[in-house]
């Protein structure tokens, strides 16, 4: 069983017409899994819809205890990518026994030209083909968590 936890970013956004702003209406983290045909056996938790620019410590405290309490060995985290590596940094120094990856996207998954899901794809598979440790999937690649930046002029992670 794999433990998806949301905690929100760009891969969750939805774009107000109202306003003209990106917003968090729901989750459309399970409508991706079906879009995919997705057969992992996958528990999505929705934790919180929050853009990770705004994440404070306690957000990042409930992100690991989630993955505490969870009795999943391998745990995926939606979140923005603004401050992804922040919290992997976070929950590196818990020293989780469990294979951790952290996933988002540059674009929302409802515009056009998204990379959501094939990130989202990226990480159920990593999730099950990593050993125990924290790692970040964007961009078609995977990175442990210490060896990983955003490329902000770029749009892109990297080394």
């Amino acid at each position: 069983m794999i433990k998806l936890i949301i905690t929100g970013g760009t891969i969750d956004k939805c774009y107000n017409e109202l306003n003209g702003e990106l917003e968090f209406p729901q989750t459309h983290i399970p409508e991706m899994l079906q879009q995919a045909r997705c057969t992992a056996e996958i528990e999505c938790q929705t934790l919180m819809l929050k853009d990770s620019l705004e994440m404070k410590i306690v957000d990042r405290v409930a992100i690991k205890q989630a993955c505490n309490m969870s009795n999943a060995k391998q745990i995926i985290i939606t979140h923005g990518t603004g401050t992804m590596v922040e919290t992997a940094k976070y929950l590196a120094s818990q020293q989780q026994s469990k294979v951790i990856v952290l996933v988002g996207a540059m674009v929302p998954y409802k515009v056009n030209n998204s990379d959501a899901l094939f990130n989202l794809g990226c990480a159920v598979t990593a999730v099950q083909l990593l050993t125990e440790g924290i790692y970040i999937a964007m961009n078609g690649r995977i990175f442990d968590w210490d060896k990983v930046k955003k490329n902000k002029q770029q749009g892109k992670f990297e080394s």
